[in-house]
């Protein structure tokens, strides 16, 4: 088994981001939100109202796939204490990662038969289980951190990791769109393109896993007898809650990481909404979310490497302060403003130069304030719950603020709770490890 510290563990541990960031792209940003949107506006789709009908239901297409996603935050955030407290206390948390893996790339591969009205339920079935399998599979990859890497190594080893998942990411992007755009392989066909897309993503996703899962430790303490499993995860979660609450950093953090993450998952996922409304086309679109994933490596590269030198807190701090500006920014565009794609491209650099930076270094920030421990999982399971219910109360603010006023009021409504963080972390003195 390999030691913490070994370079062959931790490109093992890092390649899972490089496989499962296809997910995070061309699933949750790029391709799938393009065609299901197309689609559900296609001729004979939608009524006359621009509405679709779900369970005897009618719904805008947007509310239907943005309340469907909802949903499977809402399950990751209840299941995933629970299972890590399992987890932990049967050392087995790679047959979870494996378990989440397997679920989400084959739930993105059946998304291939969503091809029209009748396959509605495709769409949004394997939708929220795709989301289940990537989120879940995220707590037990993050808890694996403290296990692969020491606290002096978890900065640049957790921002390898999120600049590899911007490269694959790429590349399978650049290889969907020439499938769906161009006649390179022989065919063209932008729906069928799109469909074999999402049969990449899976295969890409379940295939580069097995790199990982090669080479991270599997410490199985002991075989659970079936009427345990949930009373000794919800001891074992019991027990780490206590902990939370006597490390005042730790705390700190996670309250920080609450606020700084509604802005930060918030802008994500509106992005391209938000582009769509200035008018934006759609290749301007891509070409945006291009750049945020090549200046996305850059800047998880820069702020790692910045943090060794002037520290974490300082360093997160600055790209708070970056987030609150790209909120201003944001604020100030409209429809009418000139050079509109120009401006959104400047907004793009300014996501992905701090994207992947504030993501990276608030997992290995966490990393480094745990106590010395073996509960790691449940640890990050904590920390997910936390990014998850962040993520609702964002986009329920965003909803909120652009039905009742202008969707760039919800834009600068971001910028208060990047104050707040800015303000939360500003009282963490240090981040020597609390062991």
């Amino acid at each position: 088994m390999l030691k913490i510290g070994d370079k062959k563990l931790i490109n093992a541990w890092a390649f899972y981001d490089w496989a499962n960031s296809v997910y995070s792209l061309v699933i949750s940003t790029a391709v799938f939100p393009i065609y299901y949107s197309g689609l559900t506006a296609s001729k004979g789709f939608a009524n006359a109202d621009g509405k679709i009908t779900f369970l005897g239901t009618l719904w805008t297409p947007t509310s239907l796939y943005n309340y469907a996603l909802a949903l499977s935050f809402l399950i990751v955030a209840l299941i995933s204490p629970m299972l890590s407290g399992i987890a932990d206390y049967a050392g087995n948390k790679k047959k979870f990662l494996k378990g989440f893996c397997l679920l989400g790339s084959v739930s993105v591969m059946s998304l291939f038969f969503f091809t029209g009205k009748e396959t509605l339920w495709v769409a949004i079935v394997f939708s929220i289980l795709a989301s289940i399998g990537f989120w879940g599979s995220i707590v037990f990859y993050n808890a694996y951190l403290p296990e692969v890497a020491t606290p002096e190594q978890q900065d640049n080893v957790s921002a390898k990791g999120f600049m590899m998942g911007y490269l694959g990411s790429i590349i399978l992007l650049i290889v969907c769109l020439i499938l769906i755009e161009t006649e390179v392989f022989g065919f063209y066909d932008k729906q069928f393109g799109s469909q074999l897309s999402f049969l990449l993503v899976g295969l890409w996703w379940i295939g580069f896993a097995q790199v990982t899962y090669a080479k991270l430790p599997n410490k199985e303490k002991v075989a659970l007898p079936k009427d345990n499993y949930f009373k000794k995860g919800l001891k074992e979660i019991k027990k780490v809650s206590k902990e939370l609450l006597i490390h005042k950093e730790l705390k700190i953090f996670l309250i920080s990481f609450f606020l700084f993450s509604i802005g930060v998952q918030t802008i994500i996922l509106m992005a391209g909404i938000f582009g769509t409304i200035l008018g934006l086309e759609t290749l301007n679109l891509i070409a945006t979310i291009l750049l945020v994933q090549f200046v996305g490596i850059f800047g998880a590269f820069l702020f790692s490497r910045l943090s060794n030198k002037i520290g974490n807190i300082k360093t997160l701090k600055i790209t708070i302060v970056i987030w609150g500006l790209v909120c201003f920014i944001g604020f100030n565009l409209t429809k009418d403003t000139p050079n509109i794609e120009m401006y959104f491209y400047v907004l793009g650099a300014l996501i992905g130069l701090v994207m992947g930076a504030i993501q990276s270094l608030a997992r290995s920030t966490y990393s480094k304030l745990l106590p010395k421990t073996e509960d790691t999982t449940s640890y990050f399971s904590f920390y997910a719950v936390t990014e998850k219910i962040a993520l609702v109360v964002g986009m329920v603010t965003f909803g909120i603020l652009n039905s009742l006023i202008s969707i760039q009021s919800s834009v600068l409504a971001l910028a208060i709770f990047f104050l707040a963080a800015f303000i939360s972390i500003s009282r963490i003195k240090k981040t020597t490890y609390v062991h």
